[in-house]
């Protein structure tokens, strides 16, 4: 609902001996308040900054308000006055954000609170900061570890080669300066806020900066040991399997995980998977078969069972 009653003291909330001082006090508290930049998208607020412009406007002009009081004017002001209010504020019910008040601001001490918000550019006049535009952008998991480019299309048109840092995370998100929604009344462009979504791996997990991955070897490798080749987001590395390697152990690749911002990477851990042919090798299970030693070894001794 309006906050103007159709009388400016009541909208200003001050008292009819009120001193001008009083009254600029008043103005000042509320416009803090009630300023459309500072509720944004609340239209009742907006109105109410509105009405209370309005209100000042005739109370803060010691001529104005003693014609008021006399009753030659009514509580909108002198016709002129009301056309130029309006006139003033057909950006902002337009929705344009720019909110000018012809001499309502004339009396704010660079202190105020607006100045963080606005700076002149004529009498009256203020300017805005464009606001800042939200995207989101899926990349690769070695695209996020590595770092890269990636080349997107805005909605406007525009083509951006986005540069993806080294060790960038799922929901990080990039600034893009000056890419934003344009400025109001000659101020600078907002940025655009680019949030990261990193697509799972087939085989690679995350861990912090470093990397985890299961590493099939085979029967044979995990008896008798040897060397292997193992992917890192960097390319294959050859690294020693140790003979009687069971299932579950781990390896260690140092400084082949995610890049750090200081330039040093952290580990691949690829822990081992005793794989065995897909189809069954009838030597090898009458080798098992007729190993003495396999019935007097319990894996499970450890569980109790």
């Amino acid at each position: 609902m309006p906050m103007n009653s159709g009388d400016p003291y009541d909208v200003l909330g001050v008292k009819r001996d009120a001193s001008q001082k009083d009254i600029q006090s008043a103005y000042r508290r509320k416009a803090k308040k009630l300023h459309p930049d500072l509720n944004p998208g609340n239209k009742q607020a907006e109105q109410e900054f509105k009405d209370l412009s309005a209100a000042y406007e005739i109370l803060r002009d010691e001529e104005k308000r003693g014609r008021f009081d006399r009753g030659e004017i009514d509580a909108t002001g002198a016709e002129s006055a009301q056309r130029r209010y309006y006139r003033d504020f057909a950006d902002a019910d337009a929705g344009g954000g720019v909110y000018e008040n012809g001499e309502g601001f004339a009396d704010f001490g660079g202190d105020d609170i607006f100045a963080e918000f606005f700076s002149r550019r004529g009498r009256g006049a203020f300017r805005r900061r464009g606001a800042d535009v939200r995207y989101s952008m899926e990349i690769d998991f070695l695209e996020a570890v590595n770092g890269g480019t990636h080349q997107v299309t805005l909605p406007e048109g525009q083509t951006l080669d986005i540069r993806i840092p080294p060790g960038a995370r799922d929901g990080q998100t990039l600034r893009l300066r000056g890419k934003g929604s344009a400025g109001e009344g000659g101020a600078e462009t907002g940025d655009a806020l680019i949030e990261l979504h990193v697509r799972p791996h087939p085989f690679y997990r995350r861990d912090g900066d470093d990397i985890r991955l299961d590493l099939p070897i085979s029967l044979r490798e995990a008896v008798l040991g040897g060397k292997v080749r193992v992917p890192t987001p960097t390319g294959p590395v050859v690294a020693s399997v140790p003979e009687n390697s069971s299932s579950g152990r781990t390896l260690r690749l140092k400084g082949k995980g995610v890049t750090r911002r200081d330039g040093s990477r952290g580990n691949v851990y690829a822990t081992l998977k005793i794989v065995l042919p897909e189809r069954p090798d009838p030597e090898l299970k009458a080798f098992v078969a007729g190993w003495a030693a396999a019935n007097e070894f319990n894996p499970r001794q450890a569980m109790g069972m």
